[in-house]
């Protein structure tokens, strides 16, 4: 695998960092600014709908740059949004910070997704987003906690200079491993990039990002009532608890990666079916503390066992604008974390209980394999087509050169 790997992985690790790390640092933050932790909470909001809205706008008025230029200046861009959340005098600027902060992620992923796969041979593509979302995974084992440290210590605008740090940590990694021969191959502009999402392949396939991840979010945003309530937890164990779900992502993310090499859509609905048996068992196995322990690797192996396969798949079905499609399933999984949590919140609001969540992650997880299903049948159905096509196209040169002599 290219070293320039390791750059696109730093990357994703700082953006991993500051991505979660406000979860833990929401009571700091309140207390500091005199707001309410509600209030507080609306900073994650904010950081979401920076990444919906950057995701696919940065992406597709990018479409004719280099794209060693284009992660460059994404991490330029993230790395002002932290330093300027570190000096945020009150609320509304650190609001504005935090959806600055936001607005690169999904295009730095999905551009990044584009690059990491034309570094490699057709039968590694899925390997190499793997050890680009390698940063993202190993960021909840160790960004986090630290960052979340740091914060507690030396006060939450300390966190944020850190992670600017490590921005410019990692745009001197691009700068230096990216190859300069890494540009768009297409000129057709904003207009060609946005009409490659008219495809019916590609919405399927970011649907299917939509209900699989929210059905890890509808679950995983409860854990902490979960882990304390059912199993028994202290919540000073809830920390270390949430560092083992990282590491469960991180092997789930690897063993995808390259399964998916092997077997993309096989790759997909394995992990989808094994999403739905995790949070269907979860009721039992946050029963006691040592089960727990489990259902969190387990959580996160399934959940991250399916990122590499969607992310590729998306770019297959939009091979006429990759970046575009990448980094658009970047606002789908950011929709799936808004709407996972949103439904999983409604089952607990009902009163069925403190696992309940999981059960409506459960739905959502199979709905994702209905629509991964809907997805490979209009595949199965237009490849015929296709199939003619391509006959057809081969044998009108023949043809014509038969008549002309």
């Amino acid at each position: 695998m290219p070293l320039a790997l390791l750059a696109l992985a730093v990357g994703a690790f700082g953006i991993g960092t500051t991505e979660f790390v406000m979860m833990g640092l929401l009571p700091d933050v309140a207390d500091d600014l005199n707001i309410s932790i509600p209030s507080a909470g609306h900073l994650v909001s904010a950081y979401a709908l920076g990444v919906v809205i950057g995701a696919p706008l940065l992406a597709a008025v990018t479409a004719r740059m280099s794209r060693r230029t284009v992660l460059i200046g994404l991490m330029g861009l993230f790395v002002v949004g932290n330093a300027l959340s570190a000096l945020a005098p009150d609320n509304g600027w650190l609001l504005a910070a935090r959806f600055l902060s936001g607005l690169p992620h999904g295009a730095f992923f999905g551009v990044g997704a584009v690059v990491a796969t034309n570094m490699v041979a057709p039968e590694r593509k899925a390997r190499s987003v793997s050890l680009m979302f390698l940063g993202l995974t190993v960021a909840n084992v160790a960004g986090v906690p630290v960052a979340t440290l740091m914060g507690q210590h030396l006060g939450w605008r300390a966190t944020f200079l850190g992670v600017s740090a490590i921005g410019l940590a990692a745009i001197a990694a691009l700068a230096f491993l990216i190859p300069h021969d890494h540009e768009h191959t297409t000129a057709q502009g904003l207009r060609g990039e946005l009409a490659a999402l008219r495809s019916l392949p590609v919405w399927l396939s970011l649907g299917t990002t939509v209900a699989g991840f929210g059905a890890l979010f509808a679950a995983y945003s409860y854990i902490t009532p979960m882990l304390t309530d059912a199993a028994g937890y202290a919540g000073a164990s809830v920390t270390l608890l949430l560092a083992l779900f990282g590491v469960g992502a991180t092997a789930g993310n690897l063993l995808g990666g390259r399964l998916a090499d092997r077997s993309l859509r096989g790759t997909l609905f394995g992990g989808l079916t094994a999403l739905v048996a995790v949070l269907a068992l979860f009721p039992l196995l946050m029963r006691t503390e040592l089960t727990a322990a489990v259902a969190v690797i387990l959580l996160g192996m399934a959940a991250f066992a399916t990122g590499s396969p969607l992310q590729l798949m998306v770019m297959e079905k939009a091979s006429s604008a990759p970046s575009l499609a990448s980094s658009a399933n970047q606002a789908a999984f950011n929709l799936a974390n808004a709407g996972g949590a949103w439904i999983g919140g409604l089952a607990l609001a009902a009163g069925f209980g403190v696992t309940s969540p999981a059960l409506a992650g459960v739905a959502l997880a199979v709905l994702g394999l209905a629509v991964a299903s809907l997805a490979y049948a209009v595949d199965r159905r237009r490849a015929p087509v296709a199939g003619r096509e391509r006959i057809v196209a081969s044998h009108v040169p023949q043809e014509a050169e038969a008549v002309h002599h």
